[in-house]
């Protein structure tokens, strides 16, 4: 017979595991929420002990580093996000060009090798895929501005009680204090890899291939750089989902010698200058792994949209700490 107190205990942890799931589940929309305050304080943290060392109130200097997190770093990362969402159509539209483009040019080719490669491109369907995935990339504005209040609720909590939160996870996490320092440690370095160097190098490539879109005298070229900037931070992609486009734009607008230009500094130019940032500018940061950062843009841009291009690696980075240290915690235990 079944000891009653073990029959309880079952029946309150498998109510304690449903209770959780469903909570997890529902709050999956609003995970980039606690992601944004993870990231916000790890950025934010040093700054807030200077305040506190000044003398300044743990309130008030929350209130300071909140409010100035807002307008230099979101307001212009929601601005990006916004135009993109505003240019949904006329991004779809230039996919129809960039692929009647591409089609013409394969048409050109087809005389040598005798065969129809063209009329299997079917263009309105390639754009109408292209404008189902640009919306989901956009992302929910009511989901977004809820992820954000939750973002900054819990960062004021993580700011003004940072004592009172690393005591009460050093309680909670079932971790020796060697390894609970060391999951901080890599945390920090995971949460400056991934928030501050693929936006750098990303910025970086789009500023650059703005200045040679410009020199090249490029339609739209805000709208390209932006798109350079989104590419360039997905491993394998980089800066040539902006500049291959314009590329074959340009080649059929009969502008050949624009276009092979274009094209060569896309290769050269912009794409020396992620070396360069990551030699120089990155040099104090954690450099992620192209593999990683693959898989979160995978995972994350499905999850969280647009800003899924830096919480998605996030995630996944934060997930091999965890993985790592419980390897060091319990992986050398011997029964």
């Amino acid at each position: 017979m079944i000891d009653p107190k073990i029959i309880r205990q079952i029946f309150i942890l498998l109510l304690i595991l449903s209770m959780g799931a469903i909570i997890f589940i529902e709050f999956i929309p609003y995970l980039s929420g606690v992601l944004g305050a993870i990231t916000f304080y790890e950025l934010l943290k040093r700054p807030m002990q200077r305040l506190l060392d000044r003398g300044w109130k743990a309130s008030l200097a929350a209130a300071l580093l909140m409010v100035i997190s807002f307008f230099a770093i979101l307001i212009p990362f929601s601005g990006a996000a916004l135009m993109l969402g505003n240019k949904i159509g006329k991004a779809v539209n230039n996919s129809e060009k960039v692929i009647s483009a591409f089609k013409a040019q394969v048409a050109d080719l087809e005389g040598w090798v005798n065969y129809d490669f063209s009329s299997q491109i079917n263009v309105s369907a390639i754009s109408g895929s292209l404008s189902d995935s640009l919306q989901s990339f956009a992302g929910g504005t009511f989901t977004v501005i809820i992820a954000i209040g939750i973002m900054y609720f819990i960062l004021y909590f993580m700011l003004t009680g940072r004592t009172q939160m690393q005591n009460s996870l050093s309680q909670y996490i079932p971790l020796s204090h060697d390894n609970f320092e060391t999951l901080g440690e890599e945390v920090h370095k995971t949460v400056r890899a991934n928030a501050l160097g693929i936006p750098l190098v990303a910025l970086a490539q789009g500023i650059v291939a703005l200045i040679g879109f410009l020199i090249f005298s490029v339609e739209n070229p805000f709208f390209w750089a932006v798109i350079v900037f989104i590419g360039s931070m997905v491993p394998f992609v980089g800066n040539f989902l902006g500049t291959i486009p314009v590329f074959l734009l340009t080649l059929s607008n009969g502008d050949v010698f624009q276009a092979w230009g274009i094209l060569i500094y896309g290769m050269v130019v912009v794409g020396a200058s992620d070396n360069l940032i990551r030699l120089y500018a990155l040099k104090k940061l954690d450099d992620v792994h192209p593999l990683i950062t693959l898989i979160g843009v995978i995972i994350g841009i499905p999850l969280f949209g647009f800003i899924g291009l830096i919480f998605g690696p996030l995630l996944v980075s934060l997930f091999l700490v965890l993985v790592k240290i419980y390897k060091k915690e319990y992986g050398n235990t011997k029964s």
